[in-house]
């Protein structure tokens, strides 16, 4: 039986949301012969250790009693986002204010700039100290980009 990633979500996304956080993914890869399952939440706030067992929990219960991983054995991972992942959704911006990204543009050179704010539509960026406002449709791929000394704002 081919374990489906989206019948995944759909036996777990109730109950994250139900935990306050948001599911941003469900990846579903063999391992041997076992199934990898790895979850990916993320909310507003971050998401702390004590969170990510809890949810966990719930889920593995989740998958055993829906009975979307048939007699497939499977090790569950349930973990937030990395730095690496790309800013797909309008909530990514949201979290990323202040962050310095890096933004490849549909068809324009790319630009690196400070998320200032967004919206469900666009995200306003500093880039040498001019704002510029760029519509998500204009936007390729756009990273977070590691800083070691980032300028921390009266906000953070």
């Amino acid at each position: 039986m081919s374990v489906s990633a989206d019948a995944i979500s759909r036996a777990v996304a109730p109950l994250v949301t139900a935990a306050g956080l948001d599911l941003e993914d469900v990846v579903v890869r063999p391992a041997g012969r076992r199934s990898l399952v790895r979850v990916i939440v993320d909310s507003d706030d971050g998401v702390s250790l004590d969170a990510v067992a809890s949810i966990s929990g719930a889920i593995s219960e989740a998958l055993d009693e829906a009975g979307v991983m048939g007699q497939t054995p499977y090790t569950l991972e349930v973990s937030s986002p990395g730095v690496d992942r790309p800013l797909t959704e309008a909530r990514h911006w949201r979290r990323a204010r202040g962050r310095l990204v890096e933004v490849e543009l549909v068809e324009r050179a790319p630009i690196v700039g400070r998320v200032v704010s967004s919206d469900d539509t666009s995200v306003t960026l500093d880039v040498a100290s001019k704002e510029r406002t760029v519509e998500f449709a204009d936007i390729a791929r756009a990273v977070v980009q590691v800083e070691f000394n980032a300028v921390r704002t009266k906000e953070d």
